[in-house]
């Protein structure tokens, strides 16, 4: 059910939201690698959810520029 919540929040996205969401996965994923690297990192699932989430943004935006190119 989240799931497909999170779908439907990213399809009405505009292409320049996507790329803010985008931005603030890497940086979130960039600091999940630092917690790995010192052993602070709790929940280990995030760092799947986060890179899958930023393959779904990537996807989603190459939609939107295909789109708008036509």
């Amino acid at each position: 059910m989240k799931q497909r919540q999170r779908l439907a929040d990213l399809k009405v996205m505009s292409y320049d939201q996507l790329e803010q969401e985008l931005l603030n996965l890497k940086k979130e994923q960039f600091n999940l690698r630092f917690q790995r690297a010192t052993g602070q990192l709790e929940n280990t699932a995030r760092v799947r959810t986060v890179r899958r989430d930023i393959a779904r943004i990537k996807t989603f935006a190459a939609q939107k520029r295909q789109e708008s190119a036509k």
